[in-house]
């Protein structure tokens, strides 16, 4: 009897082994199938090629869709203009100078303290401290100090007028708000304790480079998502991406903040037409270019004919139509028209290989009969681009160019790395040509030309320009005229310097793509291009 037991317990023990190695079958992990078992109809699951780093709001490694889920500014960017957010409303003084804030009183901050006057002069004093590491940003050169009124009033008082003051306030960073208990060493320069801030999630789990959970603020002074879990899956882009989704181990991807896609056009396609998913696309945001560092010495980019040259041999149509498969269109300037101050009359630099040819020999540099690479002086025409070894489309369109100069008599090396390398050789000058994309529709022109004076954006891509000191000179001034005309003529003047120099090379102008299952519903866009509103999503 006790053999006969043990014999029918091994053939259970063995049936169900069978069944959980079925059911594993689909899922190329363990952690996978977690993920698939443990997800309900409330959560979301979004792909990401990278980790969301550290949260801290006041620094910049952070993932900003990631942070701005968790923080939130005084006032939000929006199409019809900066409206309320953590200030109910605002007044601004005569002289343009004095900012003062009515700040809502029914919002507490994740660990349960108080936000009000004292916390908002904290974090702002916070990011002060740090000024270094923001200069990119005017405003942190502008604020004089920041006054409690009451413990619902604060003051904003300015060293001079600063027309842009709302639009920087409302960024995702750095002018956000996490709980003084999560300061050390009374600030957030030398890092944070945690990670609390106002907003709709709040982050319950970080394990690096493998996921970060999200999960919904039950107290929200906005009311409480529908969303109740979100998670951030670090994937790498491409086919794992693409075959996590259709075994519905993620159910979400999105164009990062660098202006990176997990899956390539082929992929979404796919996806859409199994019947699983839908697309949606915001209106285009930014330009995608190529930066050029004009300031290296001794280097043929520095050189503003090999810059028209490379310009001039770029065939953008193509790009655009068969790389990105029509999802962005041709970008001829640094700004689109539809981007403020932008409607300026630039000469347009249409792919011409013959008059790249020309304009190289012109300058100089000389192709010996039968030979592949431009010299000068006994110095080859030879050059790096750097692209984000996490979008496909980047690598695609890199691999392009390197072929496309090479026609010109350019030796092109792309090389891949990852977006925070990009960014700190963009910071340090240690780069020939890189991928880049502007601000976007919520920051520009503003954001973008005032990183043109800031060696953590675009100061070497800047400096070496002919009339660099001129340049930066009208950029102090457009920043601080209170005259719209002398504004209007300011930008003018700044866009065509920059555009007869050819530092910025444009490719084309992108949008936030969004895959999302086709039971989510309130998929819309912010007029920031690094985070979406994911508070106003819910499964149907």
């Amino acid at each position: 009897m006790i053999g006969k037991k043990c014999k029918l317990a091994s053939i259970i023990v063995l049936v169900f082994s069978i069944l959980v190695a079925c059911s594993a079958e689909n899922s190329s992990t363990k952690e996978n199938a977690d993920t698939k078992k443990n997800h309900s109809v409330t959560d979301l699951i979004y792909a990401t090629a990278k980790d969301i780093n550290d949260m801290n709001p006041h620094l910049y490694t952070g993932s900003m869709p990631a942070q701005g889920k968790v923080y939130e500014s005084l006032v939000e960017n929006t199409e019809e203009g900066i409206k309320p957010l953590l200030a109910e409303s605002w007044e601004i003084s005569d002289d343009g100078k004095v900012y003062t804030f009515q700040l809502r009183q029914d919002v507490k901050f994740h660990d349960g303290e108080p936000f009000n006057a004292d916390a908002v002069k904290k974090n702002i004093d916070a990011v002060q401290e740090n000024a270094e590491k923001h200069a990119w940003i005017k405003l942190s050169t502008k604020i004089d100090s920041v006054d409690v009124v009451d413990e619902y009033t604060v003051k904003i008082i300015l060293s001079e007028p600063y027309y842009p003051t709302l639009v920087e306030l409302s960024m995702t960073r750095p002018y956000v708000f996490i709980s003084p208990k999560d300061f050390i060493n009374n600030g957030t320069k030398d890092g944070v304790s945690g990670f609390n801030g106002t907003g709709p999630y709040i982050l319950a789990e970080h394990k690096t480079d493998q996921y970060a959970t999200f999960k919904a603020n039950e107290n929200y002074w906005g009311g409480t998502p529908k969303i109740k879990t979100i998670t951030s899956k670090v994937l790498p882009a491409g086919e794992t991406t693409f075959l996590a989704m259709k075994k519905g181990e993620v159910n979400f991807a999105f164009t990062d903040d660098r202006g990176a896609d997990s899956l390539d056009v082929e992929a979404i396609n796919q996806l859409v037409d199994s019947g699983d998913y839908q697309l949606v696309r915001s209106e285009p945001m930014n330009t995608k270019m190529i930066v050029a560092n004009s300031s290296k010495t001794d280097h043929p980019v520095t050189e503003k004919a090999v810059r028209e040259a490379i310009w001039h041999s770029i065939d953008r149509e193509t790009i655009a139509k068969d790389i990105l498969n029509g999802t962005e269109t041709v970008a001829n300037t640094l700004f689109s028209k539809n981007v403020n101050y932008a409607d300026v009359d630039l000469k347009k630099r249409d792919y011409d290989v013959e008059k790249a040819k020309t304009i190289l020999e012109d300058a100089g540099w000389e192709i010996e009969s039968g030979g592949a690479v431009r010299t000068k002086a006994g110095k080859k025409l030879v050059m790096n681009l750097y692209y984000d070894s996490n979008s496909s489309s980047q690598k695609t369109q890199a691999e392009f160019i390197q072929a496309s100069v090479k026609e010109i008599g350019i030796e092109l090396e792309i090389i891949g790395e990852e977006s925070t390398s990009i960014a700190n050789r963009r910071a340090t000058g240690d780069y020939d040509l890189l991928f880049n994309q502007t601000w976007g529709l919520a920051y520009d022109p503003q954001s973008t030309i005032a990183a043109f004076t800031s060696d953590a954006s675009y100061l070497h891509t800047t400096k070496g320009m002919e009339h660099a000191d001129e340049l930066y000179k009208k950029i102090d001034e457009v920043m601080v005229s209170t005259d719209e005309e002398t504004r209007q003529s300011l930008y003018a003047d700044i866009l065509t310097m920059v555009h007869e120099e050819a530092v910025f090379i444009p490719i084309s102008n992108g949008s936030v793509t969004v895959l999302a299952p086709k039971s989510l519903t309130g998929l819309s866009f912010k007029q920031t291009q690094f985070e979406l509103p994911f508070e106003l999503m819910e499964f149907k």
